[in-house]
């Protein structure tokens, strides 16, 4: 066992791309759920937000390398609105697949879609709402450069 894993040896900490959607399995810990062994409401924000991250590093685009200012000045990703739709709930021991998709890229905004899935079911629909900022908090436009990225162009 003297090999020495990388990202490559672990696709599945990274999630896969179908189409152009992402898809990160997440399994369900004690950690995430209450005391009745049902997923807390704020986990599924924790899996919808790697789920983002994961897309986005997966598209090219690493946070280290936002805050950098690989892409011009430093720039970060907030989220600035979400509606979430709590449909089921998983419990303790599931496995989860968070599907997302980038709906629209415009000025400094995405618009994201995701699913919380559990095989076929879906748990959770949201749509999320992340605006690119400068380091002093004010809307930044996205580099062009990075929405062509992002569209996988």
């Amino acid at each position: 066992m003297s090999q020495k894993k990388t990202e490559t040896n672990w696709p599945d900490l990274t999630g896969r791309i179908d189409g152009n959607e992402h898809i990160l399995p997440v399994r369900v810990y004690y950690e995430d759920t209450d005391f009745s062994g049902v997923v807390y409401h704020a986990a599924y924000l924790k899996f919808m937000e790697r789920g983002r991250t994961e897309l986005l590093r997966m598209l090219g685009v690493h946070h280290h390398e936002l805050d950098a200012g690989k892409h011009g000045e430093p720039l970060a990703f907030a989220v600035r609105h979400m509606d979430i739709d709590f449909l089921k709930p998983a419990r303790i021991d599931d496995v989860l697949e968070v599907h997302t998709v980038i709906s629209e890229i415009k000025g400094v905004r995405l618009i994201i879609r995701q699913r919380v899935m559990r095989g076929d079911e879906i748990l959770i629909k949201a749509c999320v709402t992340a605006v690119a900022i400068s380091e002093e908090g004010k809307p930044r436009r996205l580099p062009k450069a990075m929405i062509t990225q992002m569209k996988g162009e």
